[in-house]
């Protein structure tokens, strides 16, 4: 049997593994919404990167969405030429991330997924995103979240 060192360890290795190195800070209280991690981190709620998983004909889409935004699916949808885009379940995003709503990374996750980046994040010069659990950010340029995740930059709202 295979040791899984956890969700956030699959993050710093990926982070480590793409030059970005290892910026994951914790938090004891946790910070499982947007708002609460920027109010600890002192910084922007826009400049909070929500990584949201979204079901699209039964694969997983994750949106990386700025914390004072709301994504707009139908526009999303309508840029992408898909059929609809639905919230996914829990269970779904476990599944599909290893990690668990409210704690999801942009990176770290079983099986590279399908990735959008939500162009509005560009006026921050660094970014704070989930690390894999409701206790841990990391921090990140828009330019390097770009190359990491290999998404597709779009407006999303």
């Amino acid at each position: 049997m295979e040791y899984d060192a956890g969700p956030v360890a699959r993050v710093r290795s990926a982070l480590v593994a793409a030059g970005i190195g290892d910026t994951v800070k914790t938090f004891p209280a946790g910070v499982p919404t947007a708002a609460a991690a920027a109010q600890a981190l002192e910084c922007d709620l826009a400049a909070i990167t929500n990584s949201l998983i979204f079901d699209l004909s039964g694969e997983p889409l994750l949106i990386l969405a700025s914390g004072a935004a709301r994504v707009d699916t139908a526009l999303v949808a309508a840029r992408l030429g898909t059929g609809r885009i639905r919230r996914a379940s829990p269970a779904f995003v476990l599944e599909h991330t290893g990690q668990e709503v409210g704690g999801v990374a942009p990176v770290g996750h079983p099986r590279r997924i399908r990735t959008l980046l939500d162009e509005s994040l560009q006026a921050h010069g660094i970014l704070w995103a989930g690390a894999g659990d409701h206790n841990s950010m990391f921090s990140i340029t828009y330019r390097d979240l770009h190359r990491i995740t290999g998404a597709l930059e779009l407006p999303v709202r």
